[in-house]
């Protein structure tokens, strides 16, 4: 069942992941303010007690104008019809198991064990206006080697340019991290965001922003990732 992120969990150990405070007042002296990633500035690191632990959500969402947003999933219309749109990564743990985490192949993950990383459902319906949601337990960082966030055109033309999507990370003790999707290429399907990396206990985290013509298997070849991939469906 999808997580509502609308409403905090009754207690700290109802199991779901716990969005930051929205100010700084109160913070310890940590920078609780949105960081945007830009190619000017694209990249951030995380430390233990400041957004290197807990169990970060990774959301992905679109608006179009004033007055109209919507789940990141909503099928957009647009020259080429209903274009739908999917959130996933790529993953890698220290050990060198590797995989993905998508709706596809009902591949969503797991908190507890490898990849330690979990997708909250899938909205092919288009009517969850909170998008959908990557949690990462970074509790298990020193497991983790690298996780690739990606989104995809599953069905329909290339449409980036009528969604206006951002990416915001929310690690806990620290601020949001936003991406924007503002490099719009609508003759390739998948979009590489963020990539996020283990570097001797701190997470880095990366502005991609990068469009990969092809399938999954493209997107692995582009980021050197060695794996096998088969042919799937939702």
């Amino acid at each position: 069942m999808p997580i509502d992120y609308n409403k905090r969990p009754s207690s700290p150990g109802s199991g779901e992941p716990t969005p930051p405070p929205s100010g700084g007042a109160g913070g310890g002296g940590v920078n609780l303010s949105k960081v945007t990633l830009t190619k000017s500035a694209p990249s951030i690191s995380l430390t233990k007690g400041a957004g290197a632990g807990g169990q970060m959500r990774i959301n992905l969402n679109w608006s179009q104008g004033a007055g109209k947003s919507g789940g990141f999933l909503k099928r957009l219309s647009g020259g080429g019809g209903a274009v739908d749109l999917d959130l996933g990564c790529l993953w890698e743990t220290t050990d060198g198991q590797k995989g993905v985490v998508q709706a596809l192949g009902n591949a969503f993950g797991d908190l507890n064990r490898p990849p330690y990383v979990l997708l909250d459902g899938d909205d092919r319906s288009g009517t969850n206006t909170g998008g959908e949601n990557l949690v990462v337990n970074l509790d298990q960082l020193d497991r983790i080697r690298r996780v690739l966030v990606f989104a995809y055109i599953y069905e329909g033309a290339p449409n980036w340019a009528a969604a206006d999507g951002v990416v915001t990370l929310y690690p806990v003790g620290a601020g949001p991290i936003e991406v924007r999707l503002d490099e719009p290429a609508n003759d390739k399907r998948f979009c590489a965001i963020a990539l996020l990396t283990n570097e001797g206990g701190s997470l880095r985290v990366n502005r991609e922003v990068r469009y990969i013509a092809g399938s999954q298997s493209d997107v692995d070849r582009a980021y050197s990732w060695g794996m096998q991939w088969t042919a799937g469906r939702k």
